[in-house]
């Protein structure tokens, strides 16, 4: 997984998207239920709000390499919204074929 071929994009942000989501949740957490302390929204807040929308253009820019179809792309980016459900959207996808790079076409 790289981020040389568009899946390799995308895979790498679903996940790091879902891990930010985490770390959110994880200081949102802490600042309103365990210390009220919000040194975690602080650092999370912002890598998320980057993450997420580094995924936003990723994905969109997934789109023509892979040939999805509007659903799949309307899809993937509802997935970012839900904590987690990029990586559900990426399983889908590699499950279905979707992340499957198209064969080189021959002139």
């Amino acid at each position: 997984m790289t981020f040389s071929t568009a899946v390799g994009r995308f895979r790498i942000l679903a996940l790091a998207e879902a891990i930010s989501w985490a770390g959110l949740l994880l200081g949102m957490f802490f600042k309103y239920v365990v210390v009220q302390n919000e040194i975690g929204v602080k650092i999370f807040g912002p890598l998320h709000g980057f993450v997420f929308v580094a995924f936003i253009l990723v994905t969109l820019m997934t789109k023509d390499p892979l040939k999805w179809d509007v659903r799949t792309l309307v899809l993937g980016l509802l997935s970012s919204i839900p904590p987690f459900g990029t990586v559900i959207f990426e399983r889908w996808a590699a499950k279905t074929g979707r992340l499957d790079e198209p064969a080189a076409e021959q002139v």
